[in-house]
């Protein structure tokens, strides 16, 4: 096989953001408001980068729960955030994820992940989650200060690894990375966690496969090579 790289995010493709949901419940009454605050991250996120701004994602997923806080009309305190915080730091992986990174790493597949939240003195969140063994590298946006998808995330990790573009993978379960990836030259895997959908539009860049977990990911894999 040629030498060919997967690329993971890392935030509900690999780690479990539903988790968090018992702070939302706790705080707001509505554990459904996790989806409101994942989308508001994800939307600011962005907004940094095209304004030319940055934070780290932790830090912008905190100042977002204060938003939301504002927003629903609900006290949050100090304590509540840093409980969050911890909670962001220490979601658990899906049951497919270990089993499935083990068989591609097996296939002879290289793989790394490319992941919005930050690098820190602490154990990152795919060491809590015992996922970093996987890993040749964990790659994070704070080494470009820009958010995903700015396809130059994509090809700086390709440089990084030495290799081409089109040689690369993104496997993510947003369609929004798929399109930032497969726009940098990848091509693109989306793995359709619960929440997540395929987006067929004209010029909507579309993943070559699409797939409901890793295990599922795997067997496609294989039919094609």
């Amino acid at each position: 096989m040629t030498e060919h790289v997967l690329v993971f995010d890392v935030n509900e493709t690999l780690i479990d953001i539903g988790s968090l949901q018992p702070h939302f419940e706790r705080v707001f009454g509505d554990g459904q408001v996790l989806r409101e605050w994942f989308g508001q991250l994800v939307m600011h996120s962005m907004a940094l980068t095209l304004s030319g701004n940055y934070t780290d994602f932790f830090t912008l997923g905190q100042g977002v729960l204060r938003m939301l806080a504002d927003i629903h009309g609900v006290t949050i305190s100090d304590e509540d955030v840093r409980t969050f915080a911890e909670g962001m730091r220490s979601m658990p992986a899906y049951p497919d994820v270990a089993e499935g990174l083990q068989n591609l790493r097996d296939k002879g597949y290289r793989l790394v992940t490319l992941t919005n939240s930050p690098h820190s003195d602490a154990p990152t969140p795919l060491e809590r989650a015992g996922l970093a063994g996987y890993f040749e590298r964990q790659f994070t946006v704070d080494e470009q200060r820009v958010f995903k998808p700015a396809t130059t995330l994509y090809t700086h990790v390709a440089s990084a690894l030495g290799v081409t573009p089109t040689q690369c993978t993104m496997v993510a379960a947003h369609t929004w990375d798929i399109i930032g990836a497969r726009s940098a030259g990848y091509r693109g895997a989306l793995i359709t966690r619960p929440g997540n959908a395929a987006l067929s539009a004209p010029g909507v860049p579309q993943p070559d496969v699409v797939a409901a977990d890793l295990l599922q990911l795997n067997d496609i894999l294989e039919r094609k090579s």
